[in-house]
């Protein structure tokens, strides 16, 4: 077995050539090769993947919201090279968090991840579905948060033929009626399946938290964690049907 530092390398060779995405694209490749097609509409869905945080001044945050590297900086390399400038703050349930966001494509029939995008955890989970919304699918159903419901969301699915499930969110002074509150209820019964996903990252697969510094590693942890799963799901869909349609 190779020793810790030997995985290490072999991870930083993978992330510095951004070899990840390819590999993820080589095995989904492999899955349809086996029969395990898109199948049954796709699921969008977005996790925050937390980082260790940083703890910088009010300036040198501000320096490097702008894109900058604060001064102070430049003349401690080993101090820039434990600060993550790609991470950023958002807020979940009222909570403030640290990290990058995984930005999932799920088949519902089969429940593997068919596209991700890696970016920070500011992007709002509704920008980023032009890198990952697929055509391949063979049903043409897409399922999501009420996040991802706007008048730019539907026009895109209307354009490329899809139909949206995406749950419906109330307005200020016109709430969901009764029957907007059962549809979501019966969307909420497939969009659930996604959330299996990250569930199952969180406690078989060592949790969410990725101790990496900087887009580039980020981007390859996740992606490594993406292929994972689609592998241990696969040893599962052979187990419980070994012939797929």
């Amino acid at each position: 077995m190779p020793d810790a530092k030997t995985v290490w390398h072999y991870r930083e060779a993978l992330a510095q050539a951004g070899m990840v995405q390819a590999l993820f694209k080589q095995f989904d490749g492999h899955l349809a090769r086996q029969g395990y097609i898109a199948r049954g509409g796709q699921i969008l869905d977005a996790a925050i993947v937390p980082v260790p945080r940083n703890h910088n001044s009010r300036d040198e945050n501000k320096a490097i919201k702008s894109g900058k590297v604060p001064e102070d900086w430049a003349n401690t390399p080993g101090k820039r090279s434990q600060k993550d400038t790609d991470a950023r703050w958002t807020k979940k349930h009222g909570k403030s968090q640290y990290g990058y966001k995984n930005h999932v494509n799920v088949d519902r029939t089969h429940k593997l991840v068919r596209r991700y995008h890696v970016r920070d955890a500011a992007l709002h989970d509704s920008q980023a579905v032009d890198h990952w919304l697929m055509q391949g699918n063979t049903s043409a159903g897409v399922w999501a948060d009420p996040a991802y419901r706007y008048e730019e969301m539907e026009a895109k699915l209307r354009a490329r033929s899809l139909k949206s499930h995406i749950h419906r969110k109330g307005k200020r002074g016109k709430p969901l009626t009764e029957q907007g509150k059962g549809s979501n209820r019966t969307k909420s019964s497939v969009r659930a399946r996604v959330e299996h996903i990250f569930g199952a990252r969180t406690n078989d697969m060592g949790g969410t938290l990725v101790r990496t510094i900087g887009m580039v590693r980020a981007k390859a942890k996740i992606g490594m964690k993406n292929l994972v799963y689609n592998m241990r799901r696969l040893v599962q869909l052979r187990r419980l049907n070994p012939c797929p349609a």
